[in-house]
């Protein structure tokens, strides 16, 4: 954990004193990175509440259509939180704010 705590804060460190050119890239690492770590997120919890409502429905076969409902409403809840990444994403490569 020691190691990438250093790794970090050196990078921190290159990237407050890097040109445009390594701001364009450092943006980029970071979108790539910032994109992937919410898609994981995002699947694991779309999974989650997959597997909840599949075992809700098991237990309580009356309920498959209240709980399919509101399974659907999560589901687009978490992949609100995808998009917004995505948008923060899409600024940090093209409308860079980082760029003096």
């Amino acid at each position: 954990m020691k190691k990438i705590l250093f790794l970090l804060v050196a990078l921190t460190g290159l990237a407050f004193g890097a040109d445009g050119e390594q701001i364009k890239a450092f943006s980029v690492v970071a979108a790539g990175i910032g994109l992937g770590v919410a898609a994981l997120g995002g699947a694991i919890g779309m999974g989650h509440t997959a597997a909840a409502t599949i075992l809700g429905t098991a237990r309580n076969p009356g309920l498959g259509g209240k709980l399919l409902t509101t399974m659907f409403i999560a589901l687009a809840m978490i992949e609100a939180q995808v998009i917004y990444a995505l948008v923060i994403a899409l600024i940090a490569l093209y409308a860079n704010p980082f760029l003096v």
